[in-house]
């Protein structure tokens, strides 16, 4: 009987997985990515960051003030293996991560890892939630010296403060972003009702917005 209830507990965890609610769906084949910005996005400047699903992460950042747009996509690996099925399946090195257009004069880097560290677990090693696996390890991806050292320095900060008792993000060097396919992006937005984001993604977000109200755009408390 305990093994039963066991098994079911194990089933309803994994049903809720960010990979979890595109098994059942047939896997189309691979177009050219046709992600475009809207014109009149006023940013100046780019970074990126994995911290779980990027439906998540996505969600997240998109709320912050001087924000613009943020693109779910996969950074870390080959751009030949840069395709939902086989990253969700963790077959590549990729992380699932996101890149957000940020105005520089609204909103700097150190305030970016702010939301970044404050909206997820930095602790688990290759784990969000219920999401396992290589795909889903909390990451910053730099573009040159300064972010490096500002994050390294965030993190030092972090561990000395005792906020963590240890920090497993990943700062690694920017190489490429790919961005992901087009039914994945505002992804919670457009799929309120998916079991995933009811029951992981909202929440995630509502932890945070409860966290920082001050970061958050008008509209988005």
């Amino acid at each position: 009987m305990q093994k039963n209830i066991v098994h079911l507990l194990i089933v309803s965890i994994l049903a809720f997985g960010c990979s979890a609610n595109q098994q059942n769906s047939v896997e189309k084949p691979q177009k050219e990515h046709t992600v475009k910005r809207p014109p009149d996005l006023q940013t100046n400047t780019v970074a990126y960051f994995a911290s779980g699903c990027f439906w998540c992460v996505e969600a997240v950042f998109e709320s912050v003030i001087g924000v613009g747009d943020v693109i779910s996509g996969y950074s870390g690996g080959r751009k030949s293996t840069a395709n939902y099925s086989m990253v969700s399946a963790g077959k590549t090195n990729h992380a699932e991560a996101v890149a957000v257009h940020y105005d520089s004069t609204q909103i700097d880097y150190p305030t970016l890892l702010k939301v970044f560290f404050g909206s997820h677990d930095p602790t688990t090693l290759n784990r969000q939630g219920p999401d396992r696996g290589k795909q889903y390890r909390s990451a910053i991806f730099y573009r040159n010296e300064k972010e490096q050292q500002l994050a390294k320095n965030y993190i030092d900060k972090l561990l000395t403060k005792g906020v963590y008792p240890k920090v497993t993000t990943e700062v690694v060097s920017f190489e490429a972003f790919y961005p992901a396919e087009d039914h994945h992006q505002n992804y919670e937005a457009r799929n309120p009702t998916n079991s995933y984001i009811r029951n992981v993604s909202i929440p995630r977000l509502n932890r945070f917005k409860k966290k920082f109200p001050d970061l958050l755009k008008e509209g988005h408390d």
